[in-house]
């Protein structure tokens, strides 16, 4: 779970990952009593490079040495756990959590199966109102340590992300020690809100993702396990609940009548992000508005007695005019007769 380096074509990539994964990796052949020099040198990293307290490699060193060292020790935990899970244990995991109905099972299931594999930890997913939470509790407290809680936490929304082919935006991330010497490397790897010795690791996120069909399969499987290592969230620019999130922001009516600008600052995402992501989901955001705008004249319509005039103005309309003219586009009849049909 290396930190994702800055996209420049122009620029050699950013060194982002701490050189303190590195070392944790290099404990694990300590630990198995094997060398890692060709390692290391494979990952093109000198002893005095490692030895550097906040010293940062590049992404694509810390995968090829999480490769190699995933391999050459038969541990994919890289020395997290009292037991090592074989090559092969996390895609059995995802494989055995593909065929579920939606999201929320699919995670479910990978955590009450890592427990099989290893139970060192105690993987939960939990919902409060309108957050979900992934948690991580190390039986004994210390003993898995920050690469092996960062490696877990990475590696499950990681997954995440790919199963539903979407950006799954955090809300926070927390964790059961003290802030690092790296820990401006933490905001790289977690988005949201940090919060350090807390009482267990954690990630949060909008419990609405949990609803999402999966769509992937396992043709779609085989091929990431090809190359699970540098599977990241940030590769996925759409967000499969953006429209649900554009929709609510639209129905405040503080909101509704403002432009694009306003409502991505709101999203906390550029105008131009908006439009592309939303272009992708096949929607537009004056399609968005208009749908929003026709709920919401139905919806007075039917509960109120409000004269027309009235309705159309608080739907977002100029005129009478132009509102039974929009009405009659999306339903095929004036205001009026719908509300003398559905009466």
């Amino acid at each position: 779970m290396p930190a994702p380096d800055t996209k420049n074509q122009t620029s050699a990539p950013a060194a982002a990952t701490p050189m303190a994964f590195a070392r944790s990796i290099v404990a694990a052949y300590k630990r198995y009593g094997q060398n890692p020099a060709e390692a290391l040198k494979v990952a093109q990293i000198t002893p005095a490079q490692l030895a550097k307290p906040t010293g940062h490699i590049t992404a694509r060193q810390m995968e090829v040495l999480s490769g190699t060292a995933m391999q050459a020790l038969g541990d994919e935990a890289l020395g997290a756990f009292s037991r090592k899970l074989p090559w092969g244990s996390y895609g059995m995991l995802a494989r055995a959590s593909i065929t579920s109905p939606n999201l929320g099972m699919a995670v479910k299931r990978w955590c009450r199966h890592h427990a099989l594999l290893a139970d060192d930890i105690v993987l939960r997913v939990s919902t409060s109102g309108d957050s979900a939470a992934i948690m991580v509790e190390e039986k004994v407290p210390g003993q898995v340590g920050e690469f092996g809680l960062v490696h877990v936490l990475r590696n499950i929304h990681g997954l995440a992300c790919w199963y539903v082919d979407s950006r799954i935006p955090l809300q926070g991330a927390r964790f059961p020690f003290d802030a690092p010497l790296h820990a401006d490397a933490y905001p790289l790897l977690f988005q949201g809100p940090l919060q350090f010795n807390a009482p267990q690791a954690e990630i949060r996120f909008d419990a609405r993702y949990l609803a999402l069909p999966l769509r992937r399969d396992e043709k779609a499987l085989q091929q990431m396990l090809q190359r699970a290592l540098p599977l990241t969230v940030l590769q996925y620019r759409r967000d499969r609940l953006l429209v649900q999130q554009v929709r609510q922001a639209l129905a405040n009516p503080a909101v509704a009548s403002h432009n694009a600008e306003t409502l991505a600052a709101a999203l906390n995402m550029s105008p131009r992000s908006l439009h592309r992501q939303l272009q992708e989901e096949g929607a537009s955001l004056q399609q968005l508005k208009d749908e929003v705008r026709f709920e919401r004249a139905k919806d007075l319509l039917l509960r109120t007695s409000k004269p027309i005039k009235q309705v159309a103005a608080t739907s977002g309309f100029r005129n009478e005019k132009s509102f039974t003219r929009a009405f009659h586009q999306w339903s095929g009849e004036t205001p009026v007769g719908f509300r003398k049909r559905s009466a």
